[in-house]
């Protein structure tokens, strides 16, 4: 019977050493890529905010603080279960680390359920922008534009979420088919990368939208 690790290594490869390079690389440049996109949101987001305080700062204390809170723990909560995946991966103890990926995954399913819990509750207060939104203060205009930042940089990063589980849900699977070993669990840690840069995201995300109109409440 053919080696598993050799199976895995593919053939443009010479060695598990140097696809495990490659790769490694590859995500990099991908994750830098992400960096770019999001950078340029949050480079208008500031742009407009630097613009127009007083009304960033209301549309900030329409937010609903303590769902973007609980959510910012539940994903801190979910880079300790990836790390912890990626840690029984690199240990060869597969029962283990399906443990921590379909914990991740039901870590990452809660947050997604808060938050488009936030997002109904949205609706019901008329501020999604094009659709009902209602506000009868002088600053109107620029609080809508706050909440088209919102959900257009908060629904990009729900969409990194589920693109995120899907991996997980792949590893998953491929984790039960016993693809993954001490010696071979690149694909563990390259999502582990992706699912990390996509929590750090929230902690800016939850600091610009959420954290400025605190003290408005």
């Amino acid at each position: 019977m053919a080696d598993p690790l050799e199976l895995a290594v593919r053939e443009q490869f010479h060695d598990p050493a140097q696809q495990r390079e490659t790769s490694t690389v590859a995500m990099w440049v991908f994750l830098i890529t992400e960096v770019m996109l999001f950078g340029v949101l949050f480079t208008t987001f500031t742009v407009y905010r630097i613009g127009h305080p007083a009304a960033f700062d209301q549309g900030s204390a329409q937010m609903e603080f303590w769902m973007g809170a609980v959510n910012t723990a539940v994903l801190i909560c979910s880079s300790f279960a990836m790390a912890l995946a990626v840690n029984s991966a690199e240990r060869g103890k597969r029962l283990r680390l399906a443990v921590y990926l379909l914990l991740t995954i039901g870590i990452g399913l809660v947050f997604l359920g808060i938050k488009f819990t936030e997002y109904y509750l949205h609706y019901q207060d008329h501020k999604v922008p094009g659709l009902n939104f209602q506000d009868s203060t002088p600053d109107a205009r620029f609080i809508e534009m706050f909440f088209v930042f919102y959900f257009i940089m908060t629904g990009l990063h729900a969409i990194h979420m589920l693109v995120g589980i899907g991996l997980l849900s792949a590893l998953l699977l491929r984790t039960y088919l016993g693809s993954f070993n001490g010696e071979y669990h690149t694909p563990v840690e390259l999502t582990g990368l992706y699912w990390h840069f996509v929590d750090v995201v929230w902690v800016f995300l939850f600091a610009i939208f959420y954290i400025p109109g605190a003290h408005m409440r």
